[in-house]
């Protein structure tokens, strides 16, 4: 009985710690992030614009960038671990490389907006008209890692990346409660983008970018990409480890 309850108990813990994952929608509001769906599209190797890459030493692909600086990466590398922090339980954002994920569905047509409609008149109404407004998301993501950065600058005197965990956790909340005067973006809208995305990153198949190692997969015991299960299906159950779709090319 104890065994069982120490399970249930950590299983508690665990929840509560993601509780923020159950909660939150995929669909984004917000002035100029509004709408945006959270499936992302591949990247597309034509528009590759910056060849700084890291050593590949865990199972992950794609691990270039192609569409932020040095600098935008690593202001999104700090913010996406601030939503998605490591803990005792799992890895967070940097470890799954879900900067990576973002960096690459930016580079491609969703970064683009390539298939939703973009031209004017732009109306703000209820939530399930989608996004309104002529800036795409990369434009929306660089106008965001500026203004946080302009924002950390005038708040403490440094750069995003050289805040301690509380402060950044600070901008973020300013953020995503809208308590940062812009006239360029939503705050909200970029601060939802931005969380959005990082879930995407966490649970997506590593090749595209993040989830390295399936780490995001084996968190919540997802086998993956699995093609069939005819060999186990009549048998008891079994924990599979999880599969990517390169594992199929």
């Amino acid at each position: 009985m104890d065994k069982d309850n120490n399970k249930e108990k950590s299983e508690q813990e665990r929840l509560s710690r993601r509780r923020f994952i159950k909660n939150s929608s995929i669909a984004v509001g917000g002035l100029a992030a509004g709408g945006v769906i959270g499936s992302a599209i591949p990247w597309r190797k034509e528009t590759k614009k910056d060849t700084q890459t890291a050593p590949q030493t865990d199972k992950s692909y794609n691990r270039a960038l192609m569409n932020f600086t040095k600098v935008e990466f690593d202001v999104i590398n700090d913010a996406a671990e601030r939503i998605f922090p490591k803990d005792d339980h799992g890895p967070g954002a940097k470890d799954l490389g879900v900067a990576y994920y973002i960096d690459h569905q930016l580079a491609g047509s969703y970064g683009f907006n390539a298939r939703d409609y973009m031209e004017p008149p732009f109306f703000h109404g209820e939530e399930v008209q989608g996004y309104q407004g002529r800036l795409k998301r990369r434009e929306i993501f660089k106008f965001g890692i500026r203004e946080m950065q302009n924002y950390s600058h005038e708040k403490h005197d440094k750069g995003f990346t050289d805040l301690s965990d509380e402060q950044q956790d600070g901008v973020l909340e300013d953020f995503e409660q809208d308590k940062v005067k812009l006239a360029t973006i939503s705050p909200s809208g970029f601060f939802n983008l931005l969380r959005s995305m990082t879930l995407e990153g966490l649970y997506s198949d590593p090749l595209y970018g993040g989830n390295i190692n399936m780490g995001g997969w084996k968190m919540r015991d997802y086998p993956g990409d699995v093609m069939s299960y005819k060999d186990i299906i009549e048998k008891d159950f079994q924990k599979i480890e999880p599969t990517s779709l390169q594992d199929h090319m």
